[in-house]
């Protein structure tokens, strides 16, 4: 059931993506070679909670932090370690949220560690510009097949591959709600979007193949090829004057 947001529901939300967003920045700006992922994962929770906010990752579904960090070739849901050191010319994907009053928010970005490879920098840049192309497609009468095309379309089109097995999803009162949001997809399809939607957007993208595989930690989803692999996301609730991003800092 997709459950359309009141104003009120949707200031709580805005919120739950401030501390979301400003932990992710943090996160982010600890990217250094040298920097454990155990680090970035404790100034990511130590913020959250600074800001009467809750992990809403931790313990969810069992995983144990945070931050999902994922580097070079791990797509998503990498477990961070006091052992995982973050090297030069890494690129790590950070994927976290915050649960405030009730109400969640989720976002991620890749990040570079040092000076990257021009290979690495065209994969991180088509990522992100294609998560702005799906968020300007969620307008109030178009349907989830339209931001899934429109990622599709910007993606594919610089040659690089969409991964299929893990998709975007609703957020609200549940970390994961319906409905799914396929990052592939044909324009018209699916559920027509209302005001008061509220979307993770989470384009994966990897430079080679679509296709990917699950490590046997039973988390860190790595491309099967072994080449890089990025991903941007946002919280973004549909409204009649367009799109918003809750995520913003």
């Amino acid at each position: 059931m997709i459950v359309l947001k009141t104003s009120r529901e949707l200031s709580i939300m805005k919120e739950a993506g401030r501390i979301s967003a400003a932990a992710l920045r943090l996160a982010g700006e600890a990217v250094e070679p040298g920097v454990t992922t155990a680090e970035i994962d404790r100034l990511a929770e130590q913020y959250i909670r600074s800001q009467g906010a809750v992990p809403n990752f931790k313990n969810y579904n069992g995983f144990p932090a945070t931050a999902c960090i994922s580097i070079n070739s791990e797509v998503i849901h990498g477990i961070p370690s006091k052992k995982r050191v973050i090297r030069e010319g890494d690129i790590v994907s950070i994927d976290l949220g915050a649960k405030f009053e009730g109400y969640h928010g989720d976002n991620a970005a890749t990040f570079a560690a040092g000076e990257v490879s021009p290979e690495a920098k065209a994969l991180m840049e088509v990522t992100k510009e294609s998560l702005y192309e799906g968020v300007r497609a969620a307008k109030a009468g178009n349907r989830i097949g339209d931001i899934s095309a429109a990622v599709q379309r910007y993606v594919e089109a610089r040659g690089y591959s969409v991964v299929r097995q893990f998709v975007g999803h609703g957020v609200g009162a549940s970390l994961h709600e319906a409905p799914e949001v396929p990052n592939f997809g044909v324009p018209g399809r699916g559920i027509r979007l209302l005001p008061g939607m509220t979307l993770a957007i989470e384009p994966m993208i990897n430079a080679g193949t679509e296709k990917v595989k699950t490590l046997p930690d039973n988390w860190t989803v790595v491309t099967l090829d072994g080449k890089l692999s990025a991903h941007f996301e946002h919280s973004v609730a549909i409204t009649a004057d367009g799109p918003q991003i809750l995520t913003l800092v």
